[in-house]
């Protein structure tokens, strides 16, 4: 499984392209989960590629801790057998969450975000 933002995966691949990038990993990992900040995501596998929708944010204040926090929803939907399109948004809210404060821990109860959201 691969993690990174859309900077890393074309620097990995040296290419300006993210399309590009994406099509190269398909293959070289069972999963890929590609960041891309205010883009969404973008989950690429040996089938096919889903496009993650960003969660609504308000405001953006600070980003650190966003792609740690992306990657801890994606593991903690897949670690309950969740379908990869669920992973993806757990990730994106996580990363919402952390990113409309100051600091690397959340705020709110990530739990309870995800329940109201549907995706607990």
């Amino acid at each position: 499984m691969l993690f990174a933002n859309e900077i890393e995966v074309c620097s990995l691949y040296e290419t300006a392209e993210f399309d590009a990038a994406a099509r190269a990993v398909r293959g070289r990992c069972e999963i890929a989960v590609l960041t891309r900040s205010a883009k969404g995501s973008v989950i690429v596998t040996s089938e096919g590629t889903q496009e993650i929708a960003p969660a609504p944010v308000s405001r953006v204040v600070d980003t650190t801790g966003a792609g740690d926090l992306y990657a801890s929803g994606f593991l903690c939907g897949l670690t309950r057998g969740r379908p990869l399109e669920v992973c993806g948004r757990l990730g994106s809210l996580a990363a919402a969450e952390i990113i409309g404060h100051v600091g690397a821990r959340p705020e709110a109860s990530l739990k309870e975000l995800a329940s109201k959201a549907g995706l607990a």
